[in-house]
């Protein structure tokens, strides 16, 4: 994970990353995501999405490749580098669909106790602001508070600090399947 933007502050702690994968890797993840990933839908009362724990499932060796401990590990380090925190050894590491028709309303991810950090890794083809699907960070939980608006380019990741006031949302997939590599990083208290 390279790190090509500055880290900034406004609404909360954020960052863009191009290139997280590679052009190899991010294909290779893409094209099974397509074709044999495992989802399952998942309704919640802010969203509606398919999904799939990737620690919970058997993975294509070159999948597991490049999510596996090496790559965890490599994001983590850039993680605690980029937003100066240290974070414990866990990471969860779950796969995101939205199809049409499907959207996240504003939310802050926060559970006290739970994940600090997320990086986002989007895996999408040709896609372009028509198809909907575009990540908004909001100064707090109305939508009228719209901060900033990030296309989901693929191999491009989005790191941020998961807090009370980290409110953000995706807009409705109008064409086409988005498709998104989450991983999930808690904080170390010692």
């Amino acid at each position: 994970m390279e790190t090509a933007a500055p880290l900034e502050r406004d609404p909360f702690e954020h960052l863009s990353v191009p290139h997280v994968l590679g052009e190899a890797g991010s294909e290779a993840v893409l094209a099974w995501f397509e074709t044999s990933a495992p989802w399952r839908l998942k309704v919640e009362s802010f969203y509606e999405q398919y999904e799939f724990s990737m620690l919970d499932c058997e993975l294509p060796p070159i999948i597991d490749a490049l999510v596996g401990g090496n790559i965890v590990q490599g994001v983590r380090s850039k993680v605690e580098a980029v937003f100066g925190t240290r974070l414990d050894e866990r990471c969860d590491v779950t796969a995101h669909k939205l199809v049409r028709g499907q959207r996240i309303r504003i939310h802050n991810d926060y559970i006290p106790g739970q994940e600090t950090h997320r990086v986002l890794v989007q895996l999408n083809r040709g896609w372009v602001d028509e198809n909907g699907g575009i990540l908004m960070l909001f100064a707090s939980e109305d939508a009228s508070d719209l901060v900033k608006a990030f296309r989901p380019q693929h191999d491009t990741g989005f790191a941020f600090a998961i807090g009370p006031t980290s409110h953000h949302a995706v807009t409705p997939i109008v064409s086409g399947d988005r498709f998104t590599l989450v991983f999930s990083f808690y904080a170390r208290h010692d």
